[in-house]
């Protein structure tokens, strides 16, 4: 299916509010997430895909994507359309290898150097920040707008913005070169998830837009 980045909920299940993470993530896609990767830290590896198994039938219902962050050996075992790897995982071009040539796989890159590098081992997108300052992941680098500026003119891949992505600050990652943002707790810890989503999503539309992209 296709890769539409504009709005990318990476679903962590421990950051839920307690919810049910599968009811969080319908809620989300209903309010327009495009593409949903499972973020998963802690626990048995069975529990995951049993969660992942849920996730995926959902996203197949809403036509969007389900990639997996880290694990490429769940991304196969799920049958899933993809992976993220970070800066210390597989590289890309080994995960492309492992999962096929139709699978997609993104790479965190956070300079230029490495967002050719991922460019050049085949990766499809880059995830690139923190852009903001977030409580989403420990010891996170704040590279700014300016940091996602530089990553995004030096790579031809589409570049998501990530890091406390909030819906008043998503149109500023579309003008400094994102195609679009990728968020955890804006959506997931929010009191109304499909709100957010909408919100998030709208914002983004209205900046691709000025910047003469429209949207898919």
């Amino acid at each position: 299916m296709p890769l539409d980045m504009r709005l990318y909920l990476v679903l962590d299940p421990e950051r839920t509010g307690g919810r049910d993470p599968v009811a969080v993530a319908e809620a989300a896609l209903r309010g327009g997430v495009t593409v949903l990767q499972l973020r998963w830290k802690n626990g048995p590896l069975r529990e995951m895909l049993r969660l992942g198994e849920a996730l995926r039938d959902l996203c197949r219902r809403y036509g969007v994507p389900f990639l997996v962050n880290d694990r490429v050996d769940a991304a196969l075992a799920l049958a899933a359309d993809g992976v993220h790897v970070g800066q210390e995982d597989l590289p890309a071009a080994v995960a492309r290898r492992l999962l096929g040539p139709q699978a997609y796989v993104g790479v965190s890159a956070r300079t230029p150097e490495q967002a050719r590098a991922a460019e050049a081992e085949g990766a499809d997108y880059l995830g690139t920040g923190s852009v903001f300052p977030t409580g989403s992941k420990e010891n996170a680098i704040w590279i700014g707008l300016e940091g996602l500026a530089r990553v995004a003119r030096a790579t031809r891949l589409p570049v998501v913005a990530i890091g406390g992505v909030q819906a008043e600050n998503a149109g500023a990652c579309i003008r400094a070169g994102a195609a679009g943002v990728a968020v955890i707790s804006a959506i997931t810890l929010a009191d109304d998830p499909e709100a957010a989503a909408r919100a998030l999503r709208s914002a983004v539309d209205a900046a691709l837009a000025e910047r003469g992209r429209p949207s898919p």
